[in-house]
């Protein structure tokens, strides 16, 4: 038996991304057994995975911040015997927690983030504009480096079952023959949230359809404030931020029959479970890589425009200062693309 660890700290739409890869490897190397290094507030991601799964919580605020954290980490990983170290990060503490064990004799490898394409790809003049590998299959080919070539066959991190809900029926009710949207409007950056005044036109026209409920994904206290107006405000609207944890979040989301998403964390957590995702892109482009694990070209939406994509996150400021890449999407679009898979549905 070998003992691969696999090192991810950060965000949480990338370490979402790494479960399709580990919960492939563990299912084709049943007699190895994997470990995920990551903060641990994303524990609950890997409650549901193969038993050759183990989970390793870090707090790199607190008890592992700074160089003495980082330190005390590295000693206790030493202790765990790893036979090989797949680095899905490559940043400073990954590439330090490699470097040592790599000076113990243990195997690694890391993983090849594409930065000339995906330079290419976003900058302002002369763009080549070629889909870049997706993280999925960049992740694979860490292992594949180490001697573990993955198939990537995941399809849900709760299988092929759906998980109870009688839990939450206080919040949503009872489902029946009812059709479920999830939305989750936000996103970190500008260039990747669609306009919330056309948001909730969208959330208007959907509202007003026969046995439907629309539920509302968010966090924060600005988040939670918009998102419980538009509860007050339209039928059939529940807001669930602040209501739930994320592991009934995910519960939640695998029982609904569509997800509206901008290019954020949760479209990368709808997907773990699924269920077909619309995703709305700006300044970001999905040729960058980040798209949603098994998520149609179909369910995507975006303008096609020559200064598109601008940034990787949507972190730049438009260049146009207008934001026309989100602008030039009509609510009518958006709730037409929802329409079409809940239609395929019946």
């Amino acid at each position: 038996m070998s003992k691969i660890l696999a090192i991810r700290f950060s965000k949480i739409e990338n370490v979402a991304m790494t479960l399709p890869v580990v919960y492939s490897f563990a299912m084709q190397y049943p007699q190895h057994r994997i470990t995920v290094l990551s903060n641990r507030a994303f524990a609950p991601f890997f409650e549901k995975m193969p038993e050759n799964v183990s989970f390793y919580g870090v707090d790199l605020k607190e008890e592992h911040s700074g160089w003495l954290g980082l330190r005390w980490l590295y000693n206790d990983i030493k202790k765990e015997h790893f036979d090989a170290v797949a680095d899905f990060h490559d940043v400073f503490r990954s590439r330090y927690l490699c470097w040592r064990l790599k000076l113990a004799g243990i195997k690694t490898a890391h993983i090849d983030r594409g930065v000339k394409g995906r330079k290419q790809l976003i900058r302002a003049k002369h763009k080549v504009l070629e889909c870049q590998k997706s993280s999925f299959e960049r992740f694979a080919n860490v292992l594949q480096v180490l001697g573990y070539p993955v198939t990537l066959n995941f399809v849900s991190i709760f299988g092929t079952e759906k998980r109870d809900i009688a839990c939450m029926k206080p919040l949503t009710g009872e489902k029946g023959d009812d059709k479920w949207i999830g939305i989750a409007p936000f996103a970190p950056k500008v260039g990747k949230i669609y306009p919330l005044f056309k948001q909730e036109n969208v959330i208007k026209l959907l509202s007003g359809r026969m046995n439907t409920k629309i539920f509302l994904f968010g966090g924060g206290e600005k988040e939670i404030a918009v998102l419980n107006k538009w509860e007050h405000r339209y039928p059939n609207v529940i807001s669930t931020a602040g209501k739930l944890t994320l592991d009934n979040e995910l519960v939640l989301m695998s029982h609904l029959d569509v997800m509206l998403t901008m290019d954020s964390a949760n479209m990368h957590v709808a997907s773990l479970v699924n269920i077909p995702v619309v995703s709305i892109w700006g300044a970001t482009h999905p040729y960058a890589g980040f798209a949603g694990w098994n998520q149609s070209p179909e369910h995507i939406i975006q303008a096609d425009l020559p200064c598109r994509p601008c940034s990787l996150h949507g972190e730049k400021p438009c260049l146009r200062k207008d934001y026309a890449c989100l602008q030039e999407i009509t609510p009518e679009m958006v709730v037409e693309r929802i329409e079409n898979i809940i239609d395929l549905k019946n």
